[in-house]
């Protein structure tokens, strides 16, 4: 099991599914040699440009295909990222912008996720939370100012949590059988004011695994299982509110094989880790590796975990 922010969204529509075509791009090359070496089973990609065919993720696929790693079987949903709405989402006094859409995205499907995976999955029985509401989460951490919601209660009524998406994916493995990935890919807790709006969501957007697990939302994986993605929080360091990923590392249904490991240096924090894969306490961790990143690829280091029943 690998996850990756390839961080390969670009700065409009369609022009991702261009540079893959191209074949000469030095940054999708540079992801593609870390996907190959990878080599896992199942992938979660981050920041990587949804669209309605899934038209560059197949194509990213073919690619990869032809450079000797077969995936094909790939799965996207829409996401909250660049969906636009009539409100002003982040409180700035305008409408419009890339900061009102459900998830920050200057086009709809900007920098977003997916998963590429060797075995069949299960599209039929997969479960996509990206609509829930952020209000609808048990205990949530709703941005308040003066005592009033953020940035008004009109908006609280149909802001979702999820900034990309939460989806729970079931893969049919020839010899495993049923496995679930559970991914998403949250907001930076930063770029808000001291509402602190960006840091509660990307707080709540962790905690909602918690309440996941516990059967908050209808039924979840009782074993084999794997939550995996970018979380965009560590949990002591940065400016994001750590608590949710300690729960979380803490929870006594996963287990932690990469516990301490920085995935992401960013100049202003320094080393962060934001990266995680959390298998079910069921499985045996047979090795677990950061990959060191490489920058012409992205900032983020690619992470693998390889389980055994």
């Amino acid at each position: 099991m690998a996850t990756f922010n390839t961080e390969l969204s670009r700065k409009g529509p369609g022009l991702l599914l261009r540079d893959i075509l191209k074949g000469d791009d030095p940054q999708i090359e540079a992801v593609l040699a870390q996907i190959i070496a990878a080599d896992a089973d199942v992938i979660a990609l981050q920041g990587f440009d949804y669209d309605l065919k899934s038209t560059a993720l197949a194509a990213l696929a073919e690619t990869l295909g032809k450079q000797g790693l077969s995936y094909p079987h790939h799965f996207a949903a829409p996401p909250n990222a660049g969906l636009m709405t009539s409100l002003d989402l982040d409180g700035n006094g305008k409408t419009g912008e890339a900061g009102d859409a459900q998830g920050y995205g200057r086009f709809f499907g900007q920098g977003s996720m997916a998963i590429l995976s060797r075995h069949p999955i299960l599209v039929a029985e997969v479960q996509d939370f990206s609509d829930l509401l952020w209000r609808d989460l048990p205990d949530a951490m709703l941005p308040e100012q003066e005592g009033a919601p953020f940035p008004s209660a009109e908006v609280q009524a149909v802001q979702r949590l999820s900034s990309n998406g939460h989806w729970a994916i079931p893969v049919e493995h020839p010899t495993l059988g049923r496995l679930t990935v559970l991914t998403y890919h949250a907001t930076p807790p930063v770029f808000d004011g001291p509402e602190d709006r960006n840091g509660k969501r990307s707080h709540d957007e962790t905690a909602f695994w918690g309440h996941y697990l516990n059967g908050s939302f209808g039924d979840a994986p009782l074993d084999r299982f794997i939550i995996m993605g970018n979380a965009n929080l560590d949990p002591d360091r940065g400016d994001g509110i750590g608590t949710a990923m300690q729960d979380l590392l803490a929870n006594p249904k996963l287990q932690d094989p990469l516990s301490n490991k920085p995935t992401v240096t960013f100049s202003q924090t320094g080393p962060l880790r934001v990266d995680y894969i959390l298998p079910s306490r069921d499985w045996a961790v047979q090795d677990a590796q950061v990959v060191p990143p490489d920058p012409e690829a992205s900032r983020h280091s690619l992470i693998h975990v390889t389980l055994k029943p």
